[in-house]
């Protein structure tokens, strides 16, 4: 049975809260609803989202800014809605880094299929990845097994190493912030309620952030021949870490 696909629709209009919420959970999604970016934002500090439709003129934070910076720490499609309707607005939201616009008044069935259209081709990104065998100096990475080989010879990963390395091939060549490695490691461990405890957030942020470093330092131990000087698991100043394939 497949797992249904959680949802945020953020809107400070409470009619078209409840509208797509009825609307979408008739189509099978679970549906979380935000009157504002705060709230959302909030939100998204304790679940794993699948998408967020976002409206683009709210009161404070609007949703581009709010876009921005929900791609500055997880890589889930967003679909923006806004009363406008020029071209330049919607390049704008596009070149935020939104999957999808669209324009209010809107028919919610439109949406669905805008929505599903995304999920099919997210799986079909995952399945031609989880398909393919990486190069890595003289390792292999099985990637639908995530397990990480030197010939026979298979190379132990914990939980995290095995997290990280698979994140990093998926978007190899390619630099991935250390945010976004230490929020996923965050969730996937269920580190976050411990670290929730601690009030200061930028404290809170560095110790989740020292724990990439960590893993990046073991998992290069595994892969390079030069840990110091690392061929393949590179960091990117000021971002993040790069794996580079053969």
């Amino acid at each position: 049975m497949n797992e249904k696909k959680h949802i945020l629709v953020v809107d400070d209009d409470q009619r078209i809260r409840k509208l797509l919420q009825k609307y979408l959970r008739k189509n099978n999604f679970l549906v979380s609803t935000a009157s504002n970016a705060s709230e959302a934002s909030r939100y998204t500090n304790l679940i794993d989202f699948d998408l967020f439709i976002l409206d683009v003129m709210m009161p404070g934070e609007d949703g581009l800014s709010l876009t921005k910076k929900i791609l500055s720490r997880f890589y889930t499609p967003i679909i923006l809605l806004t009363a406008k309707n020029e071209t330049s607005d919607r390049i704008l939201g596009l070149e935020t880094g939104a999957d999808d616009y669209v324009s209010k008044p809107f028919e919610p069935r439109e949406l669905i299929l805008r929505i599903n259209s995304i999920f099919k081709r997210i799986k079909t990104i995952d399945e031609k990845k989880s398909k393919k065998d990486i190069s890595i100096g003289i390792l292999k990475f099985d990637n639908k097994r995530q397990e990480l080989w030197n010939g026979d010879n298979l190379i132990p990963l914990t939980r995290a190493e095995r997290l990280l390395i698979t994140r990093l091939i998926n978007s190899a060549n390619e630099p991935v912030p250390r945010q976004q490695l230490a929020q996923e490691i965050s969730n996937d461990c269920n580190k976050k309620i411990k670290i929730n405890q601690i009030n200061n957030e930028t404290y809170r942020d560095i110790e989740r952030e020292r724990v990439v470093d960590v893993n990046i330092n073991r998992l290069r131990k595994k892969i390079e021949k030069n840990p110091k000087s690392p061929r393949y698991l590179k960091t990117v100043r000021s971002i993040g870490y790069m794996l580079v394939p053969d």
